[in-house]
């Protein structure tokens, strides 16, 4: 007599965890949330630069790490070393100062990154 071990209900909970993971995982998605500005402008194609996203309340965020702007200005240079190669994308949301934003701007400009682009939503276009 050979003992054999069931394996039915095994599959089953990972056909199950498989569907759940399917539907929660675009979900998931992280960022920053933020009411980017309408602009009529070209697309740009992200190539997984850096992202600094600068919120309504003033706050910055390197891709989902919030830091206050003497935390930024003091670390970006190194970050921007290791990480900005492929360019750095601002998002400023629509209501965020635009004093902040350009202090932003600033301060990458000032590290010596040449590949900038601000981020926008695509206007509504008439049919």
């Amino acid at each position: 007599m050979y003992a054999e071990v069931n394996v039915v209900s095994l599959v089953d909970l990972m056909m199950l965890l498989m569907v759940i993971f399917m539907i929660t995982a675009p979900i998931m998605q992280g960022g920053v949330d933020l009411t980017l500005p309408k602009a009529d402008a070209r697309a740009v194609e992200s190539k997984g630069g850096l992202v600094i996203s600068v919120t309504r309340e003033g706050r910055i965020f390197i891709d989902e790490t919030s830091l206050s702007f003497s935390e930024f200005r003091a670390s970006f240079k190194t970050l921007a070393g290791t990480q900005g190669k492929d360019g750095v994308y601002i998002r400023g949301d629509g209501n965020a100062s635009y004093g902040m934003v350009l202090r932003v701007l600033a301060v990458v400009k000032n590290a010596g990154v040449t590949n900038v682009a601000l981020m926008a939503e695509p206007e509504d276009t008439p049919r």
